[in-house]
């Protein structure tokens, strides 16, 4: 996505503070199954796992955790897409899931078929460089590059590799792109020198603190948290991001009050730092982010829409 909506979740978080009486006014009819488009045990496993568990303690929902991975969270949406409208269905994606990676996935579906409840959190989304590399600074990296060094830059998603193989155009150098399954294979592959540096999206914070990895730029919309001095892509030539932000949905025609009172709910228990889920969230990801309503359904179908021109930059 190009330029993303600051302004708007701005906007947005003045409604939260109505989210008690909005999640009280409806009752789900039954169990909601939570669907989960990530492996279980991770952070993003846990983070929906705490929503739920900390809604049932405070509303008294019942709620079925499964995880539906794949294909970048599409293999969700294509099992949800058909399920009960009613508020009983609800599954936990990254944007990219209903933007590029739905477009990409050629299955005759946009974000118009589904329903967008809330966003949770942005993670952290860097471009990090292992110490043993030796770089100070993004700078040196393309140093190095235009030096003849070969880069191995990894990768955990398509998107990301369209915009690695951009921010090298930009720069003026040949990045060697590998392609791994998930943020902590690009960590592993970095720490162990298979790689000189990649995208990670927070799971480089102890890294970082320890001296053992090398944060380069922020490859999201904002400064990062750790290094709110590092580049940002927009300042290396690059006119898209990476922000990585995590968000509930459910089938398309969810009634309103369905779908206000689940996402008033969700960003009452992410929004506070008391529950163990707002602290999970507070620490991993610098914050909650809670955008809804019409402002979510313009950010989504705007990613979805950007998809195509990602694509044809990276194809010049």
């Amino acid at each position: 996505m190009k330029k993303l909506f600051v302004a708007a979740a701005a906007a947005v978080s003045i409604a939260v503070s109505a989210v008690s009486v909005q999640a009280q006014d409806w009752t789900p009819p039954g169990p909601i199954k939570l669907m989960i488009a990530f492996a279980a045990g991770g952070g993003a496993d846990t983070q929906a796992r705490l929503i739920a568990a900390e809604l049932e303690n405070r509303l008294g929902w019942e709620f079925i955790p499964e995880q539906v991975t794949g294909k970048g969270g599409v293999n969700l949406l294509l099992e949800m897409k058909d399920e009960a409208n009613d508020g009983t269905v609800i599954g936990m994606v990254v944007m990219e899931s209903l933007g590029y990676n739905l477009y990409t996935a050629d299955v005759g579906l946009s974000p118009e078929d589904f329903t967008p409840i809330t966003t949770t959190a942005s993670a952290q989304m860097g471009i990090i460089a292992g110490a043993g590399t030796g770089w100070g600074s993004f700078d040196e990296m393309i140093q190095a590059g235009k030096a003849g060094e070969d880069i191995r830059f990894g990768v955990m998603s398509q998107r990301l590799g369209e915009l690695a193989y951009l921010l090298g155009k930009a720069q003026g150098v040949d990045f060697n792109i590998i392609s791994v399954q998930g943020g902590r294979a690009v960590l592993n592959g970095v720490t162990a020198g298979d790689m000189d540096v990649g995208f990670m999206a927070g799971i480089q914070g102890p890294g970082v603190a320890a001296g053992d990895l090398t944060i380069l730029a922020s490859a999201m919309s904002k400064p990062l948290n750790q290094d709110p001095n590092a580049p940002l892509l927009k300042d290396l030539g690059v006119d898209f991001d990476g922000d990585a932000i995590f968000m509930f949905a459910g089938p398309d025609g969810m009634p309103d009050e369905a779908r206000n009172a689940i996402a008033a709910a969700i960003s009452e228990v992410t929004s506070d730092p008391s529950t163990e889920v707002g602290a999970l969230i507070e620490r991993a990801f610098g914050g909650s982010m809670n955008l809804q309503g019409a402002d979510l359904d313009e950010v989504v179908m705007r990613n979805f829409n950007d998809s195509p021109v990602l694509i044809e930059a990276a194809s010049q």
